[in-house]
């Protein structure tokens, strides 16, 4: 995560965070790794607010056998018109590709998304 912070200045990346992010963080029980992880989290450039759409497609994912935190993330990572969403949830990036006809972003991995972006 950090290689992928530290290039985003120079690749020109948009990180995007999101209010469900925030709830993950801190659900944390750990106080000094939640503390580590908010302080990463404050290097992302945009932050997606939970409205009535994405609500609405967090339903509409869930429908389609998403978990319901999954599909929160997912529906964010819509609004903000992101390209991919990493997640080291491999059961989440399986039901992504399983369901990829009908999502607008990509869920992968973040370790093997870097290396794809580094061979480019």
């Amino acid at each position: 995560m950090l290689t992928i912070l530290s290039r985003s200045e120079t690749e020109g990346w948009t990180l995007l965070g999101s209010e469900a992010i925030d709830i993950e963080i801190s659900k944390i029980p750990d106080e000094n790794r939640r503390q580590k992880v908010s302080i990463l989290a404050s290097m992302l450039q945009s932050h997606i607010v939970v409205d009535e759409d994405v609500e609405k497609r967090a339903m509409a994912l869930a429908a389609l056998g998403f978990k319901s935190f999954d599909s929160l993330h997912v529906a964010c990572a819509e609004k903000g018109r992101a390209n991919v969403l990493l997640t080291t949830d491999d059961k989440l990036v399986l039901k992504g590709a399983e369901k990829k006809a009908g999502l607008t972003v990509r869920l992968e991995n973040p370790v093997k998304w870097l290396m794809e972006e580094i061979e480019k």
